[in-house]
C-alpha cells in the first residue's frame, strides 16, 4: 500500500507527537505530576469531596488506559530500536566486507613489494658483477655504473618506505577489526 505525500506528512506528525510523549514519560517531569495526581485523587476522599469509591472508580479506569497507551508507545519504541540495530548492523557487515578487501590488497601489494625487492637485488648484483669485471671500462661506464648504484639504492629506500605503509596500514586495519568487534 502506498501512501500519499499528505498521509506520509500526518504520519510524520504522530510519530514526532509519540517520540514526545515517550520521551515525557520516561523523565522527572512525567514522574512528578503522575506522583501529584495521585496525592490528588487520595485526598479527595479526605476531604469528602468525592466518595472513595467513586474515587477508586474513575482512577483505576484513568490507569488502566494509560497503561494500555504506555504499552503502545514502548512497543513503537522497541520497533524503532530493532530497526536502528538492524541499519547498524548492515554498516558494520559492509565495513567488516571494505577491510577484507583492503586487507586482500595490502596482501597483494606486500607480494608485489617483494617481488620488486628480489628483482633489485638481483640488479644489484648484476651491477656489482659489471662493475667488478669492467674495471678498465672508461670514465663514463663507470659514472653509469655509480647512478645505477644510485638509482637501486633510491628504490630500496621507495621499497623500504612502502613496506612502512603496508605495515600501518595493517596496523590500522587491526584496530578496526578491533572496534568492530567491541
Amino acid at each position: 500500500m502506498r501512501l500519499t505525500k499528505e498521509n506520509e506528512k500526518k504520519l510524520s506528525v504522530l510519530e514526532k507527537v509519540a517520540n514526545g510523549i515517550i520521551w515525557w514519560v520516561g523523565s522527572i517531569q512525567s514522574l512528578v505530576c503522575h506522583t501529584i495526581f495521585f496525592i490528588i485523587c487520595f485526598a479527595l476522599p479526605i476531604f469528602n469531596i468525592v466518595e472513595f469509591e467513586h474515587m477508586l472508580l474513575v482512577l483505576t479506569t484513568v490507569v488502566s488506559l494509560e497503561a494500555i497507551y504506555l504499552a503502545i508507545f514502548i512497543q513503537m519504541s522497541v520497533n524503532k530500536s530493532s530497526e536502528h540495530i538492524e541499519d547498524l548492523k548492515e554498516d558494520v557487515n559492509e565495513i567488516q566486507e571494505d577491510i577484507d578487501e583492503i586487507q586482500e590488497d595490502i596482501e597483494e601489494i606486500q607480494e608485489d613489494v617483494e617481488e620488486i625487492q628480489e628483482d633489485i637485488d638481483e640488479i644489484q648484483e648484476d651491477v656489482e658483477e659489471i662493475s667488478e669485471d669492467e674495471d678498465d671500462e672508461d670514465h663514463s661506464e663507470r659514472a653509469r655504473t655509480v647512478m645505477l648504484k644510485s638509482k637501486v639504492t633510491s628504490n630500496k629506500n621507495d621499497i623500504k618506505n612502502l613496506k612502512d605503509k603496508i605495515a600501518e596500514l595493517e596496523n590500522l586495519i587491526e584496530s578496526l577489526k578491533k572496534d568492530d568487534v567491541q
